[in-house]
């Protein structure tokens, strides 16, 4: 049998929460804005990354790319929300189109694995 006290104790503790995640939305929200400024606009798509939380990717007009990282689902939608970023359903197509890739991420991406050059010692 629960008394009060537990249940005052869980609200504040569900208040607390709900207090963090909208301080790590908005400042996310921030971030993406800041991205959407640099880029001339910015797209983006959420995508789950297990216990890590969500993914969100983010295209720029220009073909700019970047990621950021919520805790939860909910909080890159808010974050998303706040910003004003338009968000697709999936990552392909006209979105994945646009991505442009420069030097760097094919020597991460791919150049070790298919003889490019090696990556420089960290």
């Amino acid at each position: 049998m629960r008394s009060m006290a537990d249940t005052a104790d869980t609200a504040q503790t569900a208040e607390a929460a709900d207090k963090k995640h909208s301080r790590t939305a908005a400042k996310l929200a921030r971030q993406i804005g800041a991205f959407a400024k640099q880029h001339g606009g910015a797209e983006g798509q959420l995508a789950h990354i297990g216990q890590a939380g969500t993914r969100i990717v983010l295209v720029g007009t220009d073909g700019g790319w970047g990621d950021l990282v919520a805790p939860t689902y909910a909080v890159a939608q808010l974050a998303a929300e706040k910003a004003g970023l338009t968000l697709h359903e999936d990552f392909d197509g006209e979105l994945a189109a646009r991505v442009r890739t420069g030097p760097y991420e094919w020597t991460r991406m791919a150049g070790i694995q298919v003889g490019g050059p090696a990556n420089p010692a960290a």
